[in-house]
């Protein structure tokens, strides 16, 4: 199965879009230093999160690349992948949610939100599919008990 669009292509797409949204609608901006703050912690923790995630995958002696999960050796359900299926993608979701807050603009925040649904709609089921093929009940029993985002 191909995958169209690369998860960190569509992250990137997103990222530019919402620095694109705050340069369009200045009037949404919401200007404080908490605020930025704010978003630089939850960048900081995107990439914190991100760097586990993929540690997690290395660990496991599987593959990370998001564009061939058939070549996927090993079902990585401890550590973060406990509570989230997605950790990589939530980090990613995060860094845009503090990229939006340390924007200070409220336009910018819909790039978050269109790269959730995007992502899950052109990767993670994508995705779900191929483990679904490879790990069978494993991964049945895994989806059941453990959310796709938190």
């Amino acid at each position: 199965m191909r995958f169209r669009i690369p998860p960190l292509a569509q992250f990137l797409a997103c990222a530019f879009l919402a620095w694109g949204l705050s340069q369009l609608m200045p009037q949404l901006t919401f200007g404080s230093h908490l605020w930025a703050y704010a978003g630089y912690g939850s960048i900081l923790s995107g990439v914190i999160l991100l760097a586990l995630a993929v540690l997690a995958f290395v660990r496991a002696q599987t593959t990370v690349n998001p564009i061939a999960p058939e070549q996927a050796q090993a079902l990585v359900t401890t550590g973060l992948y406990r509570f989230t299926r997605n950790p990589m993608y939530l980090a990613m979701a995060l860094i845009l949610i503090g990229g939006a807050f340390a924007l200070g603009n409220i336009a910018a925040l819909a790039a978050s939100v269109i790269f959730v649904g995007t992502i899950t709609v052109l990767q993670i089921k994508r995705e779900e599919h191929a483990l679904q093929s490879i790990f069978g009940e494993a991964f049945a029993a895994y989806r059941k008990q453990t959310r796709r985002w938190l």
